[in-house]
């Protein structure tokens, strides 16, 4: 098992979650590939968007239901500075994940974090568990109490 993938586990247990990652054989690198493996609806992946604040240096993530795109101006006024598309160097030094397997739970460090409300439409949404190929099925309650994130509205 991965170090990242062991860590989004770990955090699934630490959180008292029942959702166990799971391995697909199609890829999971996209919204539409996730959703075409785990055969839900697009808007039931959840999409972790990093951003970079120029001010800070400090990371952002925000996830929303995989049909939506963030709004930038909207983000960067949650994050409460201006805000740009963190690198694939800068994602992984920060968060421990490669771009395509970002979790929402199990980063290396506290990371201010956002969830879109679209993603509570459904009883049951798909997140990325740590690498590309493995997601972890779990009810977006538990996902916004376990991640520690802020219910926005930041999507377009």
């Amino acid at each position: 098992m991965s170090k990242s993938l062991a860590r989004v586990t770990r955090a699934l247990e630490e959180a008292g979650i029942a959702a166990r990652p799971v391995e697909m054989a199609l890829g999971t690198r996209t919204a539409e590939e996730a959703a075409a493996a785990a055969g839900c609806a697009l808007d039931q992946i959840v999409k972790s968007i990093v951003f970079l604040g120029r001010d800070s240096g400090r990371i952002h993530l925000f996830l929303t239901a995989g049909g939506n795109r963030v709004d930038a101006e909207r983000a960067a006024a949650l994050a409460g500075e201006p805000l740009e598309r963190a690198d694939a160097d800068t994602v992984r030094a920060q968060t421990g994940f490669a771009i395509g397997g970002v979790a929402p739970l199990g980063h290396l460090a506290p990371v201010p974090v956002w969830m879109d409300a679209r993603l509570f439409d459904f009883a049951q949404v798909w997140a990325a568990a740590g690498t590309p190929r493995h997601v972890f099925q779990v009810a977006p309650g538990d996902l916004e109490r376990a991640s520690g994130a802020t219910r926005a509205t930041f999507a377009q």
